[in-house]
This record gives structure tokens, sequence and C-alpha cells, in this order.
């Protein structure tokens, strides 16, 4: 398995929202009208901003109060993350869009190093 999938996949990591335009309005929009986020793993080193296909079923806006900017939302998507599929489970707090999240390993595929 991937060193970075096999990490962000034990434990709990700092996250943020992540993108071009990480503000409360657009994190709305993509949740809501795109089902596509950015989340950044801000514990790796420079970060690691991954793209999030949302999964509407699992994801949980019940507590969300963008209006006030309080609250928080649960956010779990799908992607591949160096040939590896996985789902990015994460809670995000409306004030300061900070949260924790880890990685899910989906499919495990054989991994080799460069070169190997």
């Amino acid at each position: 398995m991937d060193e970075l999938v096999a990490r962000l996949s034990q434990g709990e990591h700092p996250v943020a929202v992540g993108g071009p335009n990480s503000s409360l309005a657009e994190f709305r929009q993509r949740l809501e009208d795109m089902g596509y986020v950015f989340i950044k793993f801000t514990g790796t080193r420079g970060g690691t901003d991954l793209g999030i296909r949302v999964d509407r079923g699992l994801t949980d806006l019940s507590q969300a109060h963008f209006d006030q900017r309080i609250g928080r939302v649960h956010v779990e998507g799908t992607l591949t993350l160096n040939y590896q599929k996985v789902r990015c489970v994460t809670d995000i707090d409306l004030a300061t869009l900070q949260g924790t999240g880890h990685l899910v390993v989906l499919e495990e595929v054989p991994w080799h190093a460069p070169g190997a």
C-alpha cells in the first residue's frame, strides 16, 4: 500500500477546506450544488489537497448553519489517491473551516516503489 494512503488511513488527522478558493460560500456551493469538494490534510509535508466526490447519502449537513457560520458538516466521499480507491471521512467546523478526517481504503492494490 502507498505510504501516504497508509498514513492517512490510520487515526484522525487535521484537515481544512482546500481548493483554489477556500471560503465558506465556495464550500457550501460545492457541497450543495456541485457535489465535489476539496479537503486538505494539513499535517502532511506541504499539505495534501484532495478533490472528493461527495457521497450525499453519507454526508450530513443537518448540524450546519451556513448563514450564521456555525455548526459542523460531516462529509464523506470517494477518490483515487496514488492508484488506491479510498473514501475520505471528515468533520468540518464551519466557523474555522477546519476539522479532522481520515481515509478508508476501499480497494487495496499492490504498490511498488518507482524503479522496483
